[in-house]
Parts: structure tokens; sequence; C-alpha cells
């Protein structure tokens, strides 16, 4: 079968296709995390930011291809979460600046498209690394161009991206000793050949809906659903302007039950669901089916669901009414609500400091460090971190929700300088990035703010303070695995200084100590421990006690910080 143009009917079941493949895929994504940590978010990064790019075309009612690719380069821009989530909305970018104005696509149009979004990604990162999400579009979009200058099939040419992109990711740990030495490909790498599988599929007419499927934890689907609230309901939401007001959650037991009289299709049961209302999530496996969407009609959400097998749990919230709560200020409400917004307006935990001029907006998660981070001068809170990244549109809002005449954001993560870069680009007031790694170089920074100064001498002074601090951070294994020559197994503690695992052991409080040790020299005067889940005040003591039974002479802080994922932050000045 010959295809000489992409049609914009093609072109959206491609988009479609591909935000279902990585949904599907997430957890399998995630897994490829160079650490054996329990913050491997890749897949969820780019399945949700792809998901916000479909939303876009899907609402888009042109017939014109490369309206629906600009649609899909919006949609992925404000729904962007992490490094590749942001890195692939910059392929799209590109991808759409070469098909403006153009009604479809051919095959020359197609490898065009893909050389541009190549050339826009790579421009987009200060440092491009090889072994990468990069490599895999770059040597995809070479082969791409090279079969265009041979056929005007689109489908040829779409085989021969896709089939390189799977050549280029086999090449990764090639070109990345870390890969190789733990024994994976890259993640976003990963993600990207599952997208260009999705568009290859589609041209050629392959049925792959329950292909790769897996069936995600009730964490992951937990997670996936904080993600969608997030995009949904924002923390000053009228509740009368919330479209579809009720949060609804079923899962079916497939071919179960009295009322069952279709056979499950994966598209056509979402495709149902996806006129009903928005924020849509379904995941399968042969036995069950998980859904959460936002609409006006659950009962019809229950009845679609009774056709393909009976209802195993069932789950319904006005999220109007609890909107409603969270504008009275009621803070029980507000913390246990399931609609929990990512934006924290910061003087809400210290009313006695209101905005100024400049805002500074800070990412984390813990209502600890939310008050510490309070306590120092931030404004604002974007709530996230390890395993959920804010996307840009979460740290535009933020932004916006200030009123303020310009911004500082300070991301506390590497994992988020993309997103809070194209966040700075989108709003209206200038705002600078203090390239803060960890929430103890953020701590750090604040205390470089003086709010005298400009905004460029302010992001100076504070940038100057972050190599001051040495970051500490201890975590649980979720494998085995062997890292520069530790032996690592799965359930046992690590600590992890500046990014680099420096001691593993069984034992949760000696390996804050031994990774403390490491961390020591000379010039350090002051350590503060931050505990969160998994920790107590009385293990943070211990931790405290051991220390200064290295040295007596240094000064030791503990603060209650609520982090998940990490039981202790600590940091050394």
């Amino acid at each position: 079968m010959k295809v000489t143009k992409i049609t914009n009917a093609e072109f959206t079941a491609m988009v479609q296709a591909a935000a279902n493949k990585l949904n599907k895929n997430t957890d399998f994504i995630n897994s490829l995390n160079v650490f054996p940590v329990p913050d491997g978010d890749t897949g969820t990064n780019m399945s949700l930011s792809l998901a916000s790019g479909y939303k876009y075309v899907n609402k888009d009612t042109s017939s014109d291809v490369g309206d629906l690719a600009g649609s899909l380069a919006k949609g992925l821009l404000m729904g962007a979460r992490g490094n590749s989530g942001v890195i692939l909305s910059q392929i799209f970018r590109g991808f759409s600046k070469s098909t403006a104005g153009k009604a479809s696509l051919s095959a020359q149009d197609l490898s065009d498209a893909f050389v541009a979004g190549t050339e826009t990604a790579y421009k987009s990162v200060m440092k491009p690394t090889e072994g990468t999400i990069l490599t895999v579009v770059r040597m995809a979009a070479q082969a791409g161009k090279k079969a265009a200058a041979t056929t005007n099939d689109v489908i040829a040419v779409m085989d021969a991206i896709f089939n390189n992109s799977k050549t280029a990711l086999q090449k990764t740990p090639d070109l990345l000793p870390v890969l190789k030495q733990v024994g994976v490909v890259d993640s976003g790498g990963q993600g990207l050949v599952f997208v260009l599988e999705a568009f290859d599929d589609v041209l050629n007419g392959r049925d792959e809906a329950q292909k790769d499927s897996y069936q995600p934890n009730d964490a992951e689907m937990t997670e996936m659903i904080d993600a969608a609230h997030h995009q949904s309901v924002q923390s000053k939401l009228n509740p009368d302007d919330i479209v579809y007001g009720y949060c609804t959650q079923i899962m079916v037991r497939i071919g179960k039950g009295k009322e069952v009289d279709r056979k499950f299709d994966y598209q056509t049961f979402y495709d149902y669901l996806a006129k009903l209302g928005d924020s849509l999530l379904v995941v399968n496996d042969e036995d069950i089916v998980k859904v959460h969407v936002h609409t006006e009609h659950p009962g019809k959400v229950l009845a679609w669901g009774q056709e393909f097998g009976d209802l195993a749990t069932v789950k319904v919230d006005n999220m109007r009414l609890q909107q409603e709560t969270i504008i009275e200020g009621d803070e029980d409400e507000g913390e246990s609500s399931d609609t929990a917004t990512p934006i924290e307006k910061a003087e809400n935990l210290n009313t006695q400091q209101p905005i100024s001029d400049t805002a500074i907006i800070s990412v984390s998660s813990g209502k600890g460090l939310n008050e510490l981070f309070n306590s120092l001068g931030v404004n604002y809170i974007v709530n996230g971190g390890q395993t959920m990244n804010p996307s840009t549109e979460d740290i535009a809002n933020a932004i916006k929700n200030t009123h303020a005449k310009q911004a500082i954001i300070l991301p506390n993560n590497k994992n988020i300088f993309l997103a809070a870069e194209q966040a700075a680009r989108v709003v209206d007031i200038p705002t600078v990035i203090v390239h803060s790694k960890t929430i103890s170089q953020g701590i750090t920074a604040m205390l470089g703010y003086n709010p005298e100064d400009s905004l460029t001498d302010n992001q100076k002074a504070m940038e100057d303070n972050l190599p001051t601090v040495k970051s500490g951070q201890v975590t649980t294994a979720i494998r085995d695995s062997n890292i520069d020559g530790l032996q690592i197994k799965k359930g046992q503690y690590m600590g992890i200084a500046d990014g680099t695992i420096k001691t593993v052991d069984n034992d949760l409080v000696a390996t804050a100590i031994s990774m403390v040790k490491t961390m020591l020299d000379d010039d350090s005067e002051a350590i503060t421990i931050i505990w969160g889940d998994g920790a107590d005040e009385k293990l943070a003591d211990q931790v405290q006690k051991g220390i200064t039974d290295i040295n007596n002479d240094l000064e030791v802080e503990v603060h209650e910080g609520d982090q998940p994922v990490y039981p202790f932050l600590i940091s050394v000045e």
C-alpha cells in the first residue's frame, strides 16, 4: 500500500495513538531510570505532556494538518512536565513550524518536519547530551530524510523514521556510559520510540490499541489522577466555572456481570468516554479496566462500564462542592481533597507576609517544607518535585496568580528547569530562574535574596549561593542494581550526595550518618536535617547525635519537612 499524503484525520489519529501508547507504557519507561530510586518519572512526564497535546488537537476543528500540528505544539508546551516532556514539546514545536500552512503532509513534508523538530530540540538544550532522546530524534530524522529523497510514500518515510529510532535507542548505552553500567536504554528515547511507533502503526493501518498494555498499581493510578486534577482545578477557580463537575472513577471486571453485552475494545471504550468530559484516563489489562474522568454525567460512565463488565469499585466526587469548601478556607478539607491544586499560596501559611512587587515561587512538596520556604520569603508554592514534576502551565499559572510585577522561580529539581524556563517565556512579566537542583539549594538561595535589589542582581546573588551547600538525600532502592561498584539490593537505604550514591545500608539512620561523613570537609560548619515520610523526629534526633559524635563543633538543625520519597534531606554548609 502506498500513501502520498497525511490528512487531518490521519494526523489526529496518529497523535491519539501516541498518547495512548505512552499512557500504556508509562510504568515501563519509568523503570528505565538509571538510579534505583522511587522517582523515575520520565514515562509519567511524557505521557501527561502528550495527553495535553492531544487534548488541544482534539478541540481543534481545522481540516489543515499544519493547524493541528500547531495545536499539538501548544498543548505540549503548556502541559510539558520534566525535561523529557519539554524536549518532546520542542520536537513538535519545530515540527509545527515546518508544517505551518499545509493542508496535508507529503513524504517530503513529513521528513522536513522531523528534521526541523530535531533542530529545535537541540537548540532548546544548553548542553545537548548524546545518548538521550536527542540522539534518537536526530537519527530518526536522518533516516526519514534519506528515505524521502527516493520515495513519495509517507508510509515508507515513517517506516524509516521509526525503524531507525529503534536502532538509535539501542545505541544510547554506547553513547552514555552510565546507561551501559546500569544496563538500560535512555528512558526519554524509549518514550519517543513509542510515539514514533504509534505514528507508524496508524499509517500502516495496524490495530495496536491493545498492544503493550499494562495495569498500573494504585499508587501510579493515583499519581496520574492527581496530574489530571492539576490541569483542571486551580486554587482560585470559581466553582461555577468548572465545566465538568463530577470526578468519576470506576474499575470494571471485563466480561463479568449480568449487564454485559459488548466485547471489550479499548478504542471503542475510550472514544465514548472521551465525549462525556475531560481529564480522561483509561488503563486496562485482560481482566480489568480502570477509568478516571471529569464529567457532568457520572451515571452514563457507570452504565457504559456495565456494558463491558461488572463494577468492582465506584467513586464519584462533586468537584464544585469541593472547590466551594476550599474557597471557604476549610483547611482540613483542603488537605484531604482529591482535587488538591498544585498551586498553593504561601501567604496562606503566613498571613503576615504579603506579596511584594517581586514574587518568589518555589517548587516543593510537604507542609513542613512549604512553611520553611515561606518563612524565608517565598510567596507561592507549586506543589511538586520528584515523581510529580509540575507542568509549564502549572508554573505559568502560579506566576500569573501572584499579580506581581516580576517573579523569581526556584525549581529545586534539575528536571524542572526546562518547564520553568518555558513558563518564564510565556508569561507577561519579567521572570528569572534560579537554577536550584535540590531543596537544600533552594533554601540556601533564599539567603541571598534582597527585596531592595533588582531582579537580575537577586538572580545573580541567589545563584552565587548555590555552590556553597552540599545536598544529601536518603531514599529506598526499588530494585537490585550495581552502580559505581556499589551492590544495591531492593529495599536497602541509599545515601545520595550531590547526585552520586555514596552509601548503602539496611539501616536508615546508619545510611544517613555515613552519607554525611562523605559530605564533610574542613570548611563544614552547619548541617540541616529535614525529615519526611519514612522517618520521624526520634530517628532525626539519632542522626543529629551521630553527626555531633563525628564533630561536636558542627551546628546541626532539625526540621520536619513532610516530604515524600526521601525520609531525610540533609544539607552541609
